[in-house]
């Protein structure tokens, strides 16, 4: 069964990207395409058109817009997390 994919904009040192990955991984997220915008600042533009923010992080779950940080763990804590971490067919 294919698991979803997570694709993260952050940045080193940002805490709510820190505590981004850090929730997904404590729900079962092993692996995460993280995009360093601090490291190739030529990807910020393509986040800000893919997600209409400018601020890292910006999370996507298999291709849909999760948010920020807040959003995440709003999402988490309002059951809708876990339902899109499922692998397709569970």
């Amino acid at each position: 069964m294919p698991v979803p994919h997570v694709r993260m904009y952050a940045t080193a040192t940002c805490p709510y990207c820190i505590r981004a990955e850090a929730l997904l991984r404590s729900r079962g997220v092993d692996a995460i395409d993280k995009i360093r915008v601090d490291l190739e600042p030529g990807r910020r533009q393509t986040m800000i058109e893919e997600s209409g923010r400018s601020t890292v992080p910006q999370i996507f779950i298999d291709g849909k817009h999760i948010g920020g940080c807040d959003d995440l763990v709003a999402l988490d804590r309002a059951g809708g997390l876990m339902p899109l971490l499922a692998p397709a067919g569970a």
